[in-house]
């Protein structure tokens, strides 16, 4: 079977002239299309370019503000509120977590909610922007209804994915990215758009009846991970980032891809934390790299050949990818240059940059 690769920069470079087209501005198109590209680059495909033409859809019903003004306000010292203006989320996600990190270096901890926001992509795209300013940082969102209560059979609750990031010194960082179900629901919709099956236990169907079909488990609910811990942690997520911030919450987050009716109003929390509030920074640092080594130095259970900290097995996809390029199958590239079709845009120049072969 053919594959086609990609580099980051031709594909950073579609995807921004994509959204471009779609109205957003030469500085809005670029942020997003940096971020979708990190997604695909840390092999979270179903959080990368392949949302475009979910994003671009829901900007031509006038549900999303392509170029928001989006506004902060100081609530304490160290508490501010971020209105994204019903403007792609990933926008007021980064504002959000800048005004986050600001506070921070001054309070030492910094917290900023955000209301009037929609789905921001891929949660380690905020911990990691707070890792390289050196600060520990977390990132909340609640997210349209995906999972049931427990006991329940209706979709109620988001995915709401939780990020948590602690820079380190010389060894990799601690980046956990995790959605409340058992997998991420966008890595359901992948399949779905593919045709591929799914694994029992993942979803049930509109019915509540367990399935391996993706379209059926897409259209039905996601499980949540762990039972009835999952399903608490994702009620967390909508208290926090939902009921705290002003936003929408407890089922009323509008559906990327069913609802258009009126805006998401997706709730998110970010915190940042400076790591040296109770031991200097060069302290902090070395007790991180002494933890990493202490864990993976741990003796190995049957089947495992190596420890890795979370995040550290997208950071190596990161690697990969970057020299061989991203894959990127042929149903997808259709997708978008349907869509460079509907705004009267020539991607044909990328075709000839695009690598193909057999695998």
């Amino acid at each position: 079977m053919s594959k086609m690769y990609v580099t980051h920069d031709l594909l950073v470079d579609l995807a921004k002239n994509l959204l471009k087209a779609g109205g957003l501005n030469s500085e809005n198109a670029l942020i997003i299309a940096n971020d979708l590209v990190a997604a695909n680059l840390r092999g979270l495909d179903s959080h990368g370019i392949s949302r475009i033409p979910m994003y671009l859809e829901r900007i031509r019903r006038g549900v999303v503000t392509p170029n928001p003004d989006i506004t902060f306000t100081q609530q304490t010292s160290a508490v501010g509120l971020v209105d994204g203006d019903n403007g792609m989320g990933f926008l007021a996600g980064h504002r959000a977590m800048d005004e986050a990190i600001k506070l921070a270096e001054k309070s030492g901890i910094g917290m900023v909610g955000v209301r009037n926001s929609t789905h921001y992509g891929m949660a380690a795209l905020y911990v990691l922007q707070a890792i390289d300013k050196g600060f520990i940082s977390m990132a909340y969102t609640n997210s349209s209804p995906a999972l049931p209560v427990y006991g329940g059979r209706n979709a109620f609750l988001g995915a709401s994915p939780f990020a948590a990031g602690f820079p380190s010194g010389n060894e990799a960082p601690y980046v956990l990215d995790m959605a409340m179900t058992v997998i991420a629901r966008g890595k359901i919709r992948l399949a779905a758009a593919h045709g591929e099956e799914i694994p029992l236990g993942l979803a049930l169907d509109a019915n509540g009846v367990s399935t391996t079909d993706a379209q059926k488990a897409f259209e039905g609910v996601c499980l949540p991970f762990g039972g009835p811990k999952g399903a608490a942690m994702a009620m967390l997520m909508d208290l926090f980032a939902g009921v705290f911030t002003g936003a929408n919450y407890g089922g009323d987050v509008k559906s990327l891809y069913f609802d258009h009716s009126e805006p998401q109003n997706v709730g998110h929390i970010f915190i940042a934390i400076r790591p040296d509030l109770f031991v200097t920074k060069e302290e902090y640092e070395e007790r991180m790299d002494t933890f990493v080594k202490r864990a993976k130095a741990c003796p190995l259970a049957e089947g495992f050949d190596e420890i890795l900290n979370p995040g550290e097995p997208e950071q190596r996809v990161v690697k990969v990818r970057r020299q061989s390029g991203i894959p990127l199958s042929e149903k997808i590239y259709q997708t978008l240059k349907k869509e460079a079709e509907n705004y009267g845009l020539d991607i044909s120049i990328y075709e000839k940059e695009i690598s193909t072969r057999i695998e």
